[in-house]
């Protein structure tokens, strides 16, 4: 398809892989619908992004709420007359033992990072199919291929999205309308910080992986070249086969990596007084 002209929703707009998407996307000449609970963020976003040629709008929501998600997809059909891009970024992460996870928390997360992406799709694939042109990018991760201790439904959230976003590819073969999944390793974002924050810790490390702007520059690959999956960095794609034949090394030595972490984290908590 010739994206110039269309209309991109893009959810965790206001930092991060989703932030550098929209600027991406929008130096294309599409339309970006921004979402994400922050205004103060998107509005800066926006406007960067008129002030460069672009045309973008701003649509302040928490997608944890059902009726929200339906306000965001009918403010951008009043808006622009349609969705012909969804990236579904917005998500976020948890570290810790799942026995001290809180249900608030363990529900806030499914609906954000799988009932979210179930709904919004939901709302633009028909009238994709009806027009018989679209795509819809949904962010997963490696973590969905390979579940790690410290961060279980995370995990289970992003194997979720793996695995709809190939069956919805299969399902939608012969057509011009696509979905994929990206599968990024880290990424130096805030989400690593933000996962500790959910949990009530500090984050302790750094994150030596892609930026946000390598994602966002395989998205729009993506868009040109669809495939029912990319994984970034490419080596990672190899992950699937590592979880088959060391998956019993995980089991056995995943533990006791977990608690040298959170070691780690207990002793910078107390020699900060946080």
């Amino acid at each position: 398809m010739t994206w110039q002209n269309k209309v991109a929703l893009i959810t965790g707009a206001s930092s991060g892989i989703g932030l550098e998407t929209a600027k991406r996307l929008a130096r294309e000449g599409i339309a970006v619908a921004l979402v994400a609970r922050r205004e103060d963020r998107l509005v800066d976003l926006s406007r960067e992004i008129q002030q460069a040629g672009g045309q973008a709008t701003v649509f302040a929501a928490d997608l944890a709420d059902e009726m929200e998600r339906v306000r965001v997809v009918e403010g951008v059909r009043s808006e622009y007359g349609g969705v012909d891009i969804l990236i579904n970024n917005a998500g976020f992460g948890w570290f810790g033992v799942m026995s001290e996870m809180s249900w608030p928390v363990a529900r806030q997360m499914v609906r954000v990072n799988v009932e979210a992406v179930v709904h919004l799709s939901l709302l633009v694939l028909p009238e994709m199919v009806e027009r018989d042109g679209g795509h819809i990018i949904n962010i997963g991760s490696v973590a969905g291929d390979m579940p790690v201790p410290g961060m279980a439904l995370y995990c289970a959230t992003k194997a979720f999205v793996n695995a709809l976003s190939v069956a919805m590819y299969r399902e939608l073969r012969g057509q011009n309308v696509h979905v994929s999944v990206v599968k990024p390793g880290p990424v130096q974002t805030e989400f690593f910080q933000v996962a500790a924050a959910q949990a009530g810790r500090q984050y302790v490390g750094r994150v030596d992986g892609v930026t946000a702007t390598d994602v966002a520059e395989l998205v729009w690959h993506l868009l040109n070249r669809p495939h029912r999956q990319a994984y970034i960095a490419g080596w990672l794609r190899g992950l699937p086969w590592l979880e088959f034949f060391l998956g019993r090394l995980l089991d056995r030595f995943g533990p006791l990596m977990l608690r040298t972490q959170m070691r780690r984290v207990r002793a910078v908590q107390k020699a900060t007084g946080r």
